[in-house]
């Protein structure tokens, strides 16, 4: 087949530096047996072409980015017919997918990976904080072929919106994260991880919090926070005021090379994020023996109480209580760690390709558009 993926980003030409793992691992699987164009919406500002993981990525760059990815799937079809169009992401890649499907006669899939069917108003965050983002999620998602999403939370919403969707995760790539076996902890204090970009979303000030709540109870833990600040110093101020300088390091961006001995090393993972459909560190923390505790989305709410442990969105005080059990009850810490492996392995990097080409030669040839519209 020859497939157009459409992306926001995520497609660095280093391989390494902005990238996102789980996408690279789709399209170095997809690309050993299809011809994959991947349209990136913004990986630079200018616009530009290179190869990558086997595909050819096309950088659409900055103004009018909808139209010009259009366009851009319209020429390289114009070349060779595309076969299937898939948005990873919906939002502004559904609309240039389901555009461009529309226009091609061309079976359209859609995965719902961000923040497309929410409304966070206190943070500005979601799809769909008014009509036009209600509208345009509505249409995209009503004009594709097949929707999916990574995790149970994400197809319910989907469920809740009528919309009929398939549960795909974005696994982890095996090859890149060898498996590790869960391990005992040994003496000193307890070595917690927290990987994401410093943002609204992710919630940092009730991490923060419920950090100073362990060490206001004579916990003995260190906290490595790894991700690129995008909020100008403000969560190692709030760390300060709490007095954590002596608990908690800020790492800033590390690549995935450089993470995987901190994640190797670590005995939890903690997220606090307001929203998530993965996250994908979840799993890949997973994949290394660790298991997370953390706020109930994503899959941390379909994992718990087995394979997580979740806790109400915003509640430092749970959050604290929820780390505290895990670090003081080692065999539990231990059962969560095998049961989040066993689950990660199932659906690793090869089984969501494997997922996705079988949805691929599910859906059927596109009618014409007045056909297509008729749910």
């Amino acid at each position: 087949m020859k497939l157009a993926l459409v992306v926001p980003g995520g497609v660095d030409r280093s391989g390494e530096n902005r990238v996102i793992p789980a996408l690279l691992a789709l399209i170095k699987r997809l690309a050993q047996a299809h011809e994959v164009h991947v349209f990136a919406l913004r990986q630079e500002a200018t616009p530009a072409t290179w190869p990558l993981a086997g595909a050819t990525v096309h950088n659409i760059g900055d103004g009018w980015q909808r139209w010009r990815a259009f366009r851009a799937i319209a020429a390289e079809h114009r070349r060779a017919p595309f076969d299937r169009i898939h948005a990873i992401f919906s939002g502004r890649c559904g609309q240039v997918a389901a555009a461009a499907g529309l226009w091609l006669h061309c079976p359209t899939l859609v995965h719902v990976a961000g923040g497309e069917l929410v409304a966070l108003r206190d943070i500005h965050y979601g799809g769909r904080l008014n009509w036009r983002g209600r509208l345009s999620e509505a249409i995209v998602l009503r004009c594709a072929d097949q929707v999916t999403a990574a995790s149970t939370p994400i197809i319910d919403a989907l469920r809740a919106l009528g919309i009929r969707a398939q549960r795909v995760p974005l696994g982890v790539d095996l090859t890149a994260w060898p498996p590790q076996s869960p391990r005992r902890r040994g003496p000193g204090p307890a070595r917690l991880l927290h990987v994401a970009s410093l943002n609204r979303v992710k919630d940092q000030p009730t991490l923060l919090r419920a950090l100073a709540e362990l060490a206001r109870r004579g916990v003995a833990f260190r906290m490595d926070i790894v991700g690129v600040d995008t909020l100008d110093g403000e969560m190692q101020r709030l760390a300060t005021q709490l007095g954590l300088d002596e608990h908690v390091r800020f790492l800033g961006f590390r690549t995935q090379r450089e993470l995987q001995p901190m994640m190797g090393a670590a005995h939890l993972m903690v997220m606090s994020s307001r929203h998530e459909t993965g996250p994908l560190v979840l799993l890949e923390a997973a994949i290394s023996g660790v298991p997370t505790v953390g706020t109930a989305v994503g899959h941390l709410a379909e994992w718990s109480p087995a394979a997580a442990s979740a806790v109400p969105p915003g509640d430092w005080n749970e959050l604290a209580d929820a780390i505290d059990r895990a670090l003081t009850d080692e065999d539990l810490r231990l059962q969560m760690g095998w049961s989040a492996q066993r689950r990660a392995m199932r659906e690793d990097a090869d089984h969501t390709a494997r997922a996705f080409e079988a949805l691929y030669l599910s859906v059927r040839d596109v009618p014409a558009l007045p056909v297509r519209l008729r749910r």
